[in-house]
């Protein structure tokens, strides 16, 4: 992973919400309840459950998660009008040992 990708997503986690959206992402099942039309999580979190526990307004969640995508932490899946969002684990992965073999 380059440098410039490192800092991307450093700037992505860059808040505690962000962070916490990341840990709760990591355990759907004992964070979050299953979305009524889809009873599992294999597609992710609905967005609408991160707002919903973060506390914070639709604008700055959609913010967040956004830009979490784009730094490629999470992985985005469409049902209709909902979006779920997971964990995009070989991204973490590698940005975690680049971190450890670069510092």
């Amino acid at each position: 992973m380059n440098y410039k990708k490192v800092l991307d997503i450093n700037k992505a986690l860059s808040n505690q919400t962000r962070l916490d959206i990341l840990k709760w992402l990591k355990d759907p099942e004992g964070n979050f309840p299953p979305h009524k039309e889809l009873g599992h999580f294999r597609d992710g979190v609905c967005g609408q459950h991160i707002k919903d526990k973060s506390g914070l307004s639709q604008p700055t969640i959609s913010h967040y998660l956004s830009g979490m995508h784009k730094a490629g932490l999470l992985i985005t899946t469409r049902h209709g009008k909902w979006t779920y969002f997971k964990r995009n684990e070989e991204v973490i992965k590698q940005y975690l040992e680049t971190l450890n073999n670069q510092l």
